[in-house]
């Protein structure tokens, strides 16, 4: 958890409210992402919550939900938040679907959404994403209230782990949007992970790249880490390129091959 007494005030307050909307469903609240895998950056990055329930949620406690703790409501300190709430069951489950309850996104800088059913996700997201989150925070989750990470969450196996994170790299690589830093740097996560069973922050992960030396574009890794502190973004055809070389790298990813 990084030393920043407006996140911690935030995440507490947060933790509160679910207690008061969800009382005796509630298993528990969890920090996942950068928070977890020690890569917050103020002024960067999201704060990345789970929250997990007994049982599955109505509609009404859903949007009581999102009301309390949309950015107007409960004003988040970081770029924005991405909460998800879980059953308890799918929290377990150590599977590659996305399973949620509630998807709240919410932020002075991100786009509002509240999503009540993964049906209802628009496709083009992608839906890889959750299975990887789950995986970290299986492995590396916080926990605001509630049971130690360990007695709620399940890691999808390696197997399913390797195929989420072709996907999230072929995400990337469909994307209209100019190829960037964090498609980079979600790539050295993938790779890292692949490599050693255990996940990083994606800047971590990106200088674990580099110190193991090989074959990858370590131009375009540097350029990457220097643009998430304010220099120019790194070239998108050397990030399509990179993108390539480490999906077909984990495309010969086999369960239980860890160097």
């Amino acid at each position: 958890m990084p030393d920043d007494p407006a996140v911690e005030d935030y995440l507490t307050e947060l933790g509160r409210r679910c207690v008061d909307l969800l009382g005796p469903d509630l298993v528990g609240v969890y920090a996942g992402g950068s928070l977890a895998l020690d890569g917050y950056r103020a002024g960067r990055s999201d704060i990345d919550v789970a929250v997990v329930v007994r049982d599955a949620i109505g509609p009404g406690t859903k949007s009581r939900l999102v009301a309390a703790l949309r950015h107007e409501s409960l004003p988040c300190p970081a770029r924005g938040q991405e909460l998800v709430v879980y059953r308890a069951e799918v929290a377990a489950a150590g599977d590659a679907e996305p399973g949620f309850e509630v998807e709240l996104n919410t932020g002075a800088r991100m786009a509002f959404r509240a999503t009540f059913d993964p049906a209802d996700r628009p496709p083009a997201d992608g839906s890889f994403w959750y299975g990887i989150d789950r995986g970290i925070l299986a492995g590396n989750g916080l926990a605001i209230l509630g049971p130690p990470v360990a007695q709620v969450f399940s890691s999808p196996s390696d197997e399913v782990l390797a195929d989420l994170l072709i996907r999230s790299l072929d995400w990337h690589l469909a994307s209209p949007v100019p190829l960037a830093d964090d498609a980079v740097l979600n790539a050295c996560r993938a790779w890292h992970r692949s490599r050693t069973g255990h996940w990083l922050s994606k800047p971590a992960a990106g200088r674990a790249v580099l110190e193991a030396g090989g074959s990858l574009d370590a131009g375009v890794i540097e350029q990457a880490l220097c643009a998430r502190t304010g220099g120019p973004a790194p070239d998108p055809e050397r990030v399509r390129r990179f993108l390539a070389a480490v999906r077909a790298d984990l495309a010969g990813w086999r369960p239980g091959f860890l160097d």
